[in-house]
């Protein structure tokens, strides 16, 4: 793909049934210090009034209905509806500072070959933004071979999907692509349905493509509220682990990472299975160990499968005592530390 100088931002915001939240989200976006040439909500078959908040911002907005069918088909929706060079997403839940497009704009005029690029990003818990940035959690070396635009902003010269499997830190409300090259590349993996975590497949589609632009500031706001999913542990590392069978069955340019992908996909169902145990969840180990190649599992995940198959009694008394003597060897080990 050519590079070619960057004109002007869409942005998308994909909704449903979230009428309490969106006029935040909305509010941030037109306050944006760099407007946008437009904003697109795709209201993904909304039943409660997100209609009528809608309608208050007037010609601000252009708004498209459809039929429900997840955030991944609705934002593929507003993506082909899109006329900008750029195209900015943004989650109905989500807010933007000020200055986010901004700064998204300034990468792509520093380096006008990016594909896509992401800002850093905190947590918002009852309103009030949280200290932590998410890419300050990243593992040693994560950051390692990135290229410096000056001021804040990186990008990655080759493809990371493998530094993607140990660490996520790019999510949807923080992404701007090249429209073109988006929509080559198939947009957003709408086949992973609404799985739990199912924005890890399109993420790692752009992983695969460089120059991958990163903006180490957090410019956005994740609100954390009732409809999140991302606390549920277990549900995310089963998600993700089919996600990327999935995925790797898909696409072929994947081939040369599937000896780590399968590895991924193991460690994220034996850290499920641990989950399931704690839980006393017995029904779950049964059915993500038999997702487990025996030869794989270690001792501890093949005895925890084997207590979840005895008969009740004899399970919660077995299950309680290897629990204990776990957090027993556990807290020997805080001690010799």
């Amino acid at each position: 793909m050519d590079s070619r100088p960057v004109a002007s931002i869409s942005v998308v915001v994909p909704t449903y049934n979230r009428a309490a939240l969106l006029p935040a989200t909305l509010d941030a976006i037109l306050a944006q210090t760099l407007r946008p040439q437009e904003v697109i909500v795709v209201d993904d078959g909304s039943t409660d009034d997100t209609a009528s908040v809608l309608a208050r911002y007037g010609r601000r907005l252009r708004v498209l209905r459809v039929t429900n069918g997840g955030d991944l088909k609705a934002r593929n929706a507003g993506l082909a509806e899109a006329a900008g060079d750029l195209v900015a997403f943004c989650d109905s839940d989500d807010l933007w500072k000020p200055g986010f497009l901004a700064a998204m704009l300034r990468i792509w005029q520093a380096e006008p070959a990016l594909r896509v690029a992401f800002s850093d990003f905190t947590i918002i818990r009852d309103g009030v933004w949280e200290e932590g940035r998410k890419f300050a959690d990243a593992p040693p070396g994560f950051w390692d071979g990135l290229r410096s635009l000056g001021a804040s902003m990186s990008v990655f010269d080759q493809p990371i999907v493998e530094r993607l499997l140990d660490f996520q830190p790019f999510f949807p409300s923080c992404m701007v692509a090249d429209r073109r090259f988006l929509l080559e590349a198939g947009g957003w993996d709408a086949s992973v349905g609404r799985r739990v975590g199912c924005d890890f497949a399109t993420i790692l589609r752009v992983a695969e493509h460089a120059p991958f632009g990163v903006v180490q500031q957090p410019l956005v706001g994740i609100r954390k509220h009732a409809g999140n999913h991302s606390a549920d542990v277990q549900a995310m590392n089963l998600g993700d682990a089919w996600i990327l069978e999935h995925v790797l069955g898909q696409r072929p340019s994947l081939q040369p990472h599937a000896a780590a992908l399968r590895a991924s996909v193991a460690a994220r169902r034996m850290q499920a299975l641990d989950t399931a145990f704690a839980r006393r969840d017995f029904q779950a180990v049964r059915e993500i160990a038999a997702l487990l190649p025996a030869a794989a599992q270690p001792p501890r995940l093949r005895l925890k499968a084997r207590v979840a198959h005895l008969p009740p009694l004899l399970r919660e008394a077995s299950g309680a005592l290897l629990l204990s003597l776990g957090s027993l060897a556990a807290a020997r080990r805080r001690l010799r530390r």
